[in-house]
């Protein structure tokens, strides 16, 4: 029998400076790279917020990701927490 998958959840929040500078579709285009489904949003204390579900393989890449940014970001840090599993299907940028 083949390893089965564990879905679990997660939450990003990324420091730095991170808005204002394509963080989120960075985020949804990750998000598809590493198959997670879920949300991204700006928070406005200047930090952005992801959260992700998933086999722990493809949130490890997620993260990754998160903590790289896309060109013009700064990524300082990058706090990870468990959260509940996410009843979600695709990733999508809140508003």
């Amino acid at each position: 029998m083949g390893k089965q998958r564990v879905r679990q959840a997660q939450r990003f929040i990324v420091h730095g400076r991170v808005q204002g500078v394509g963080f989120r579709w960075f985020a949804e285009q990750a998000a598809s790279v590493a198959g997670v489904s879920g949300w991204v949003r700006n928070r406005d204390d200047g930090t952005v917020e992801a959260v992700a579900a998933g086999s722990k393989e493809q949130l490890d890449e997620f993260a990754g990701y998160l903590r790289k940014g896309p060109r013009f970001a700064e990524v300082r840090r990058v706090e990870v927490t468990e959260c509940p599993r996410l009843a979600a299907s695709g990733f999508s940028i809140k508003y």
